[in-house]
């Protein structure tokens, strides 16, 4: 069978026999999921940046972790075959392709795992690494009355594909990024191996795997910390015309003790115009509620910021939590006049992305290119980074949302092989373009290029988040002096180079021995 399927990596005639090696193979493996060949329509060749398009041999939906094991043994026994896991296909730059390979849907697996654990007066949900968290959201607080603690913005990723790489949003000033608030996996190595792995067992795989990339493994299941879930949420945005006072108000927020702040921290950048994508209109909560610009000094720049922050509250607190949002903005100095709030369900709020989406989608620009760019800045040099990026690059906005919040590395841990800015605070960047009219895609990338190169030039302290890079200088640049760590962890779980080729930080070996750190 080995042999068979070497044939048709190489035969360039072998196309139209696809569909008898689909079913030959699918026998062979034993696979209690199925395959498909790899045609270039298919949800394999394709992910959400809409930047590249990259044909995969075949695109397997794998029923368990059992099956996964078996199509990474199979690629271990040929020369060049590579495995992608694929969650839900939220990746911008290619990273979950494989070009000839093998691409694992994981999203068969969604409902493989979901229990509800009570372990020592905390609790926990095992769930699967293909599940969403929009549906770990909706079933946890509907069956238990409990929710994870830390989210991303965007509830439509998958468990496993946020757990690779950090999985961030406005909660994490306190309770860490999701890979913080793990603290079981299970795991399918590059050996085709299925571990179970936590802080104290296998630990340096359960530690490789989070922030890994899916270069050492593709979890196949999660144990999540959960708290009891709030029934309502006070959601505000206020504006600021000087950075400087929207990060002092932002960093005193994120470093206060908890009960003593908000429960969600984020902000962004917006222009100081009625463009409708860009400007003041997308700063509101309440429809009814529009944006007065005479409030605003008329000394103010091309570029204001807002401070969008939220306060979680039980039905039963309701008479207190005025008196308590109110305490906390009497200690903030935004701009008098431009606040905006409401009032929904916890739930509602945490989903509010995928409802901005919905709408995206409804306008017609949600399904062409995305050309996002997300970054980690040191505080030290946010203020360099704001002057020379969003006051003179990107003046006139970029057609989306421009993230700016701070986080706290105390949170993140040293364990994981997430890479950080130096520093107790640093900010996320987050330029999330939308492409329906205007600059070329290309422009769009050439300019996220620019942005990267003047980091560099400069000599900011940043690192990038869901990081891309063509070559193996820039990614020892990027984990700096964690980079022989790294080497060393795929040696020890992926030795041949078969995961997530996509990321392009290791090749496959044709001669199939142990990756060297020379690549």
């Amino acid at each position: 069978m080995i042999a068979y399927l070497g044939r048709i990596v190489h035969d360039n005639d072998a196309e139209s026999k696809l569909d008898d090696d689909v079913s030959s193979i699918s026998k062979s493996l034993d696979l209690q999921g199925s395959i498909e060949n790899g045609d270039v329509s298919s949800l394999a060749s394709k992910d959400f940046g809409g930047l590249y398009s990259v044909k995969p041999l075949f695109l397997i939906k794998p029923s368990g972790a059992e099956d996964i094991s078996r199509v990474v043994k199979l690629a271990s026994r040929t020369s060049n075959l590579t495995v992608a896991a694929r969650g839900n296909g939220h990746s911008i730059n290619g990273q979950a392709m494989a070009e000839g390979g093998l691409v694992i849907d994981m999203r068969s697996t969604e409902k493989n795992h979901f229990e509800f654990l009570p372990i020592n007066g905390s609790h926990y949900i095992d769930v699967s690494g293909g599940a969403l968290w929009e549906d770990v959201l909706t079933r946890c607080v509907s069956r238990y009355g409990y929710a994870p603690r830390s989210w991303t913005d965007y509830l439509s990723l998958t468990v496993g594909g946020t757990l690779s790489n950090a999985g961030v949003s406005g909660q994490a000033f306190r309770y860490g990024p999701q890979t913080s608030n793990v603290t079981e996996l299970e795991v399918v190595t590059g050996k085709g191996e299925i571990t179970v792995c936590s802080e104290t067992l296998n630990s340096e795989l359960f530690f490789g795997v989070l922030g890994g990339l899916g270069q050492f493994g593709i979890i196949t299941r999660a144990r999540i910390k959960l708290q009891q879930a709030p029934d309502m949420v006070r959601w505000i945005r206020v504006v600021y015309s000087e950075f400087e006072e929207f990060t002092r108000d932002a960093e005193f927020l994120v470093t206060q003790k908890e009960g003593e702040s908000f429960d969600y921290v984020e902000g962004f950048v917006f222009c100081n115009n009625d463009d409708p994508f860009n400007g003041w209109p997308s700063v509101p909560l309440d429809p009814g509620h529009e944006f007065n610009p005479t409030h605003i000094s008329q000394t103010a720049g091309s570029i204001l910021y807002c401070l969008e922050v939220a306060f979680h509250y039980r039905n039963s607190d309701h008479p207190t939590v005025d008196t308590a949002v109110n305490g906390l903005l009497g200690r903030l100095r935004f701009v008098e006049g431009l606040k905006s709030q409401v009032d929904v369900s916890y739930t509602k709020f945490l989903l509010r992305v995928n409802r901005a989406e919905e709408q995206v989608k409804a306008n017609g620009p949600g399904d062409g290119p995305h050309p996002w760019l997300n970054l980690f800045v040191s505080k030290s040099d946010v203020v360099n980074f704001d002057r020379t990026v969003f006051k003179t690059m990107l003046k006139d906005g970029v057609g989306g949302p421009m993230l700016i919040y701070p986080l706290l590395r105390s949170k993140w841990g040293d364990r994981t092989s997430v890479v950080l800015p130096e520093g107790e605070i640093f900010y996320i960047v987050a330029l999330l373009r939308f492409v329906p009219n205007g600059p070329s895609v290309e422009k769009l990338v050439a300019q996220n290029r620019e942005i990267v190169n003047w980091c560099i030039k400069v000599g900011l302290d940043f690192k990038l988040y869901l990081p891309h890079y063509q070559s193996k200088g820039d990614w020892e640049r990027h984990f700096g002096n964690r980079w022989s760590r790294f080497v060393e962890r795929k040696a020890s779980f992926d030795p041949m180079a078969i995961l997530a080729p996509g990321q392009n930080i290791f090749r496959r070996d044709p001669s199939n021995i142990i990756i060297s750190r020379e690549f």
